[in-house]
């Protein structure tokens, strides 16, 4: 606040300093009509009296409060302004502006769970969803595997927004699947027939609720499924053998669309 000291007036540098505003805020206000110095020196420069640092000092706590500059200039020259109710309705604003922020940090901080752990549920939801076969272990060895790619980001902020029901009819969908490949394997179907390649199209639009997959990537899958111990004993428990079956039907496709098994990449 102003003081007897500044009787003489300030230049817009000192009062930049003591107000902590820029300079180029100053010569703003002072051309739109808000805020202008009172004097000049013989040499034309600019002289703030205190009554125009009152004035100043007033519109640097409206500007922090975040009301506009036409609506500052209305509470400080209109005389019937209603000033106690122009801070009330600001004060609304702030408060609903606060909830929207609060919400916000809510929303990055489940992204950020999303990204890191993958699955937002809790072991015993895990279980109840996926059956008694499922690892809880999977996502953090998904992470582990997979987490510098651009798919786990894709499964990860899909996950963001699934709670338990979405996740049970994406089991429900893939636990159907697995139950129509074993019966497939069990009657006989061959790799490269129609309905093997049926069945390997149907799983990559049931995985696609993951991440979308290529067939490249439906490639090293197959061969992740057949060899890593925990999804082998998974496929092999639904019917004995499915683990490399499903591997077969799904080389047998990828030859059919002019893709090498042996050299297929994560692509």
């Amino acid at each position: 606040m102003p003081d007897a000291a500044d009787a003489d007036g300030l230049t817009v540098g000192q009062v930049s300093t003591r107000l902590g505003v820029t300079v180029r805020a100053l010569h703003h206000w002072d051309e739109i009509g808000l805020a202008r110095p009172s004097l000049r020196t013989a040499a034309g420069y600019r002289l703030y009296t205190a009554g125009d640092l009152e004035r100043l000092h007033r519109i640097v706590v409206y500007r922090e409060l975040g009301l506009g500059l036409d609506k500052i200039r209305a509470m400080l020259d209109d005389s019937t302004a209603d000033v106690p109710g122009a801070l009330r309705a600001q004060r609304t604003q702030v408060a609903e502006r606060i909830d929207r922020l609060q919400q916000l940090s809510a929303g990055l901080d489940r992204m950020i769970d999303a990204h890191e752990r993958g699955l937002l549920l809790t072991v015993e939801q895990q279980a109840a969803i996926f059956g008694p076969r499922w690892n809880p272990d999977w996502p953090a060895q998904a992470r582990q595997r997979f987490g510098d790619t651009t798919q786990w980001l894709q499964y990860a902020e899909r996950s963001d927004s699934r709670g338990p029901e979405e996740w049970q009819a994406i089991a429900d969908a893939m636990a159907g699947f697995e139950r129509a490949l074993g019966d497939a394997m069990g009657a006989g179907v061959a790799p490269g027939s129609p309905e093997a390649n049926q069945l390997v199209e149907r799983h990559r639009e049931v995985f696609a609720s993951y991440f979308p997959l290529t067939r490249q990537m439906q490639v090293c899958l197959a061969r992740m499924f057949e060899a890593d111990p925990g999804f082998a004993a998974h496929y092999d428990g639904i019917r004995a053998g499915l683990a490399t079956w499903f591997r077969r039907i799904i080389d047998a496709d990828a030859r059919a669309h002019g893709i090498d098994p042996d050299t297929a990449a994560w692509q």
